[in-house]
């Protein structure tokens, strides 16, 4: 039974964590826009949640994982390489880079932004009406 709730609320309890992450990103372009030689950096979104819904990867875990080497020993996560949980970062080309070598392009970021934040709103409303309609399902009926 749990089974099935969870995996009901999976796709956008992930997609809201990529949409987060995707946020932080996206928020880190913005504020490095005049930063010599900073290079603006996304993941694509969809193969994350592919990857995430399918378990091949959590979407706000992941990094190196510590050797457990006695059956003792309490498996952990180190910090993620790439700075965010089980996502690759990639860099963006730039369509006109500058010349102090930043490729940060602020309108392209800005809309990012707030694409990013609408499918954010859009993914919690959906996850809320989710919940809603299970804890209406298991009301008793007057």
């Amino acid at each position: 039974m749990m089974d099935r709730l969870s995996q009901s609320l999976n796709f956008y309890s992930q997609a809201l964590n990529l949409r987060a992450e995707r946020q932080k990103v996206l928020a880190s372009n913005i504020a490095n826009s005049d930063t010599p030689g900073y290079k603006a950096r996304d993941f694509d979104f969809a193969s994350a949640l592919h990857a995430a819904v399918d378990g091949q990867q959590p979407a706000t875990e992941g990094g190196l994982a510590l050797a457990t080497t006695e059956p003792g020993h309490i498996p952990g996560q180190g910090p993620s390489a790439s700075g965010m949980g089980g996502v690759d970062l990639e860099y963006r080309n730039p369509t006109q880079p500058s010349l102090d070598g930043n490729t940060v392009d602020m309108n392209n970021e800005r809309v990012q932004f707030m694409d990013n934040s609408v499918h954010y709103r859009a993914d919690l409303q959906i996850l809320g009406s989710q919940i809603k309609g299970l804890k209406s399902a298991m009301e008793p009926a007057s």
